[in-house]
């Protein structure tokens, strides 16, 4: 890979059909504008449609000929991602790219409309049953990637089969990590799948070190800690790269023509918290083929999607 990868190396994206969650803040937006710069045609997959319309609007404003789709997607419920994917699907043939970025971290416990802790709900059960269910038209698009976004938090993650909703002893960064590791694993099991098979679809993983997003105070905020949360974004602006820098393994990983099938990408520099996109990988006594295996099957049993590749 180049030492200094930038947004410009970023191959046209014109009359690509590229999916990314939780476009309208942070690493989705940053993701987004880039793409879109590129001649990308971005869905905005957002809960918030008020935020995703004032980031319609700044993106729209940088390219006017290629205007974002803003639609509603709420990871928490699994009824408005198959409504999402249903009428996606009826009205484009299927994503080039889907970008699986948007995430919670570090909540208070509480569960999603299904019964999901949230953690685990939305940032990884969310996202299977949005593969899933878009799946059908991913697969008719030679080329086709999926892009998971993780996070250095996968090394402390642990899959609790016994408790995977954490009913006890609940801890926010264990099920934030337990999260993360959860995309890896989905990452490597679809990328085994996909290798019998005879589709041509690319599924990479990305995570974007230590960059300044809102993600931390959000938590702390819905936990009543407004002046830590404050503190944290103070913190952010200092020590973190930006949500650009940040954005940049994902968009690596989504377009670059040297990304391998169930490849880990993250930043170069110091602890892989800062710098420019580089391969690296994920931790080898998290992520096992029984492991994710074992996670697939758990997936498709609480979400009731029977999601087959073959």
């Amino acid at each position: 890979m180049k030492m200094k990868w930038t947004e410009a190396d970023i191959p046209d994206q014109s009359g690509k059909i590229v999916v990314i969650t939780g476009a309208n803040s942070g690493l989705g937006f940053h993701t987004s504008l880039a793409l879109v710069r590129k001649g990308a045609r971005v869905i905005m997959a957002c809960r918030n449609l008020e935020k995703g319309e004032e980031a319609r609007q700044e993106l729209l404003a940088t390219r006017p000929d290629y205007e974002p789709e803003l639609w509603e997607l709420d990871l928490s419920m699994l009824s408005s991602v198959s409504s999402f994917a249903e009428k996606f699907l009826a009205k484009h043939q299927g994503p080039d790219v889907l970008i699986n970025n948007a995430g919670v971290m570090a909540l208070p416990y509480m569960k999603t409309s299904d019964g999901f802790e949230m953690h685990f709900g939305v940032n990884h059960l969310g996202h299977f049953a949005l593969t899933a269910f878009l799946w059908p038209g991913i697969s008719k698009r030679p080329g086709a990637r999926i892009v998971n976004v993780s996070s250095a938090a996968h090394n402390s993650g642990r899959i609790r089969f016994d408790d995977i909703h954490w009913e006890q002893d609940y801890k926010k960064w264990g099920a934030y990590g337990m999260s993360k590791l959860a995309n890896l694993l989905f990452t490597s099991e679809m990328t085994r799948r996909l290798k019998d098979s005879d589709f041509k679809v690319l599924v990479a993983s990305a995570h974007p070190g230590y960059a300044d997003t809102s993600l931390v105070a959000k938590g702390l905020d819905m936990s009543g800690s407004n002046k830590t949360g404050g503190f944290v974004n103070t913190v952010n602006r200092i020590l973190a790269q930006s949500g650009a820098m940040g954005a940049l393994p994902s968009l690596y990983a989504a377009t670059d023509s040297r990304v391998d099938p169930g490849s880990f990408y993250g930043p170069s520099g110091f602890l892989r918290l800062y710098g420019w996109p580089a391969i690296t990988r994920p931790n080898p006594k998290r992520v096992t083929p029984r492991v994710a295996a074992s996670l697939w099957e758990l997936s498709e049993s609480l979400t009731g999607i029977k999601f087959e590749i073959g």
